[in-house]
């Protein structure tokens, strides 16, 4: 029975000192960078349901885009709200609202167009992912909207819920809150190791370099200016050759010039860069070409290619890309090729951290080794900068194109995988709790 799901979903949550501490406390703005998976969204949801059922009003929860709002919310306020047991028009599915038996009226907005949400008198409500919000939006839109002063109704008040992502607009937020003195704002903080069982959090450690799992799990802001791969150091150079029995793995970045790549090995589910091979205003038979002549008393010819998606162009329109021109030329010369590569390539952030977790995880361990001849890669490594004012975009030049190849690779071949199981979230341990704290 749906009505009998949607009680069950209020089980109880594992008590924990800050997060009773911030439903009870009486102001305004609380800014909240948590670990991820500890209980802030779920509390959101809860505190927003429990203020709508107390205080007949027009509540919101938003987050930055549209489909983060719903995705994150959606299905789950409809079980919270016990939509169930309501009149079918009070839940209306294109407006991403719910009107529940008090009265009050639950609504999901996005702030893609932050200016939206101005002009309505709104009660209270959160908004996730704040570090992703666009850098003005809370300034110019958002706690304006908020100050609007109605006649006999408090100030609407707001969570600001999320994880750090740099020194950014949140940053700036939570040393407000927290160090300010204004007594309408207050900041909340824990670890995800305080409500995450310890196998989880060991397996993040393995996943993450220590960066970010300080980041993510400790929610602690972190500087991401200057070197895109801060921990790579001499402990990943290695002096190391392929044996000629070895299958080869070969990564690929098609700019114009340079064209870069890297080839490697892998034992044990580590990975050796030991050769590159980067060549300017070229093309990919030329490459080909190069590497057929490096390798020609290589007696392992099986090869595993990775990199840039755009690579493909040309194929959905049965015209030649560069993957298949490289892979006639190898089949051409007595190679087997085996083409691993995404349809589209991974986001930015999500390439270079499962890179930067091969160079050195939070448990210390090191799995990515390069060789003193692959120059333009060391070079890479060691140079490779962020632009100013941005926690992921890279300044450009010859020696940051062969660093976004072998990220193709290692994100196709040893990609993120942070456990998640069913039991992270707070254990249900009692009866279900739907009535109000």
């Amino acid at each position: 029975m749906r009505t009998t799901k949607d009680t069950e979903r209020w089980y109880p949550l594992r008590p924990h000192p800050t997060q009773i501490a911030l439903i009870n406390d009486n102001v305004r703005f609380k800014v909240v960078p948590a670990g991820r998976r500890s209980g802030k969204t779920e509390r959101l949801k809860r505190h927003i349901y429990h203020q709508a059922v107390l205080v007949p009003g027009l509540y919101f929860i938003g987050a930055p885009t549209y489909s983060q709002v719903k995705s994150i919310y959606w299905e789950d306020m409809k079980r919270l709200c016990l939509t169930s047991l309501l009149p079918k028009e009070n839940v209306r599915e294109s407006e991403l609202s719910i009107k529940i038996h008090s009265g009050s009226v639950i609504k999901l907005v996005s702030f893609d167009k932050p200016e939206r949400f101005e002009g309505i008198a709104w009660t209270g409500g959160g908004i996730d992912e704040v570090a992703n919000l666009k850098a003005d939006a809370w300034a110019m839109h958002i706690k304006p909207a908020l100050d609007t002063c109605i006649p006999g109704k408090p100030l609407a008040w707001c969570w600001l819920i999320g994880v750090p992502e740099g020194m950014n607009h949140y940053y700036d937020m939570y040393l407000y809150a927290r160090d300010s003195g204004d007594p309408n704002w207050k900041a909340y903080t824990w670890h995800s190791s305080d409500i995450l069982p310890a196998d989880v959090i060991e397996s993040a450690k393995r996943e993450l370099s220590p960066e970010q799992f300080a980041q993510e799990y400790q929610a602690e802001f972190i500087n991401s200016s200057g070197r895109v791969y801060k921990n790579f150091s001499s402990a990943n150079v290695k002096d190391i050759s392929i044996n000629s029995s070895e299958p080869l793995y070969w990564a690929h970045d098609f700019n114009f010039s340079p064209m870069s790549s890297a080839i490697a090995c892998v034992r044990n589910e580590n990975v050796y860069f030991t050769d590159e091979i980067v060549l300017f205003s070229s093309n990919a038979q030329d490459v080909a070409m190069e590497f057929v002549e490096r390798y020609k008393g290589h007696s392992n010819k099986f090869v595993f290619l990775y990199g840039d998606a755009s690579g493909r162009v040309g194929e959905i329109h049965g015209k030649s890309s560069n993957y298949t021109i490289i892979e006639e030329t190898l089949r051409n010369n007595g190679w087997r090729v085996e083409r691993n590569v995404k349809s589209a390539n991974p986001a930015i952030v999500d390439r270079q951290n499962a890179v930067r977790k091969m160079i050195l995880n939070a448990n210390g361990d090191i799995r990515m080794y390069v060789s003193p001849r692959c120059r333009y890669l060391l070079k890479g490594m060691n140079t490779c900068t962020l632009k100013d004012g941005s926690s992921f975009l890279e300044i450009e030049s010859d020696y940051q194109h062969i660093t976004t190849a072998i990220g193709y690779f290692i994100d196709r071949r040893f990609p993120l995988n942070i456990v998640s199981p069913a039991h992270v979230m707070p254990i249900p341990t009692q009866r279900p709790m739907f009535t109000r704290r």
